[in-house]
């Protein structure tokens, strides 16, 4: 199915753009230190069913880790009581920028004041890897408070991007129809 989508660029040129979380911290956010093809496919298509994410469902087992076992990539985790609601994935590029790859909640767990905390703990980490500029892209087919999120945090937009998407015939989901 084709569909057009509205992809929207954002940034951060200092750690003084960020806008802090002051809010009642509930999170513990961890680093997977452990490289685990596993864990990040279940979070990917946890977070993304919703929201259409399908590119990295067709990954092979090797090509996850080709992804993950690298130094330049790491995934965080944020837990509630001990269950996880959400994670990101950062990546440290060549010319000294920090992309949020991925960020997102579990369904479960979406409205309940989590997300502003867990972006506020990945603006925090991509920070502390030295980067000179922290980026981020989303989209249309995205949770309908994503840029507003982004923005909030004190992400930019630099630039945006139309174009046709090509998508699976039906939306990823981690049910059964039914």
């Amino acid at each position: 199915m084709k569909r057009s989508v509205t992809i929207t660029y954002l940034e951060m040129t200092s750690p003084d753009d960020a806008v802090r979380f002051r809010g009642t911290r509930r999170l513990d956010v961890h680093l997977a230190e452990i490289p685990c093809p596993e864990l990040n496919r279940l979070l990917y298509a946890g977070v993304g069913s919703d929201w259409w994410w399908h590119t990295r469902l067709d990954w092979t087992r090797e090509r996850w880790v080709a992804w993950l076992d690298r130094p330049e990539v790491q995934t965080w985790i944020g837990y509630l009581s001990g269950t996880p609601v959400g994670y990101f994935e950062i990546e440290h590029q060549p010319d000294d920028s920090v992309e949020l790859v991925y960020f997102g909640l579990l369904p479960t767990f979406i409205g309940h004041g989590l997300g502003a905390e867990l972006l506020a703990a990945a603006v925090e980490r991509a920070w502390a890897l030295g980067a000179r500029r922290v980026w981020v892209h989303t989209c249309t087919l995205d949770h309908p408070r994503a840029l507003g999120s982004y923005q909030a945090r004190g992400f930019r937009v630099y630039d945006t991007e139309d174009l046709i998407e090509h998508l699976p015939d039906r939306r990823p989901s981690l049910w059964p129809e039914g």
